[in-house]
């Protein structure tokens, strides 16, 4: 579990005080004009993460990266698989996935999203549970400790901003990228847009 954990090295000044909680804030929106994805912000305001979709495609792969524009990970949608389900590559190679997503889909457990396995292993490292279109969820670790989570963000006198302006506060014990990778493809699988498009 420890490899998924730590998965990456540290992001610079966004993990500069390693082993400390971070909030980020989302707000789903390119910084590019006629792109969609995400910008996100950490708790001074600097640029952290940008997720910008250049093109018209089927949605199949998502780049998240970092302020300067550097690819930290790769997102794929898994060809010829039942239901949702995402390979995360370290930075833009398409060999050896650092992590899968999947979507949960039973009649039972109505309260899991999804769930984050190793590499194509099966076993499950983490379950997401709530619900992302109130944007209100949380990811757990194998013995169900919270270690990041989903909110919506208010204003200093209560108001919500919407949907597409919420906080990701992420725990000491998962990189930030990763979070931020599994809000991306929660939006794929249960956002209002369902996939990038244009």
């Amino acid at each position: 579990m420890q490899q998924l954990l730590k998965l990456r090295p540290s992001n610079s000044a966004l993990d500069a005080a390693a082993g400390q909680a971070v909030v980020l804030t989302v707000w789903k929106k390119s910084l590019l004009f006629n792109c969609n994805g995400f910008t996100v912000y950490d708790g001074k305001g600097n640029l952290v993460f940008r997720v910008d979709n250049y093109m018209a495609s089927s949605g199949s792969e998502i780049v998240l990266m970092d302020a300067a524009g550097k690819p930290l990970l790769t997102m794929r949608r898994k060809r010829l698989s039942l239901g949702d389900n995402w390979l995360v590559y370290d930075g833009e190679t398409a060999t050896n996935p650092e992590f899968s997503v999947k979507k949960h889909v039973s009649i039972l457990n109505t309260k899991c999203l999804a769930h984050v396995a190793a590499g194509r292993n099966k076993n499950v490292m983490y379950e997401i549970e709530g619900s992302y279109a109130q944007r209100c969820c949380a990811v757990y670790d194998e013995k169900k400790r919270r270690v990041a989570e989903i909110k919506q963000k208010e204003t200093v006198g209560g108001v919500a901003f919407g949907v597409d302006v919420f906080r990701l506060h992420v725990g000491p014990e998962l990189d930030s990228s990763v979070a931020m990778a599994i809000v991306i493809l929660l939006d794929q699988m249960f956002g209002s847009t369902r996939r990038f498009s244009t």
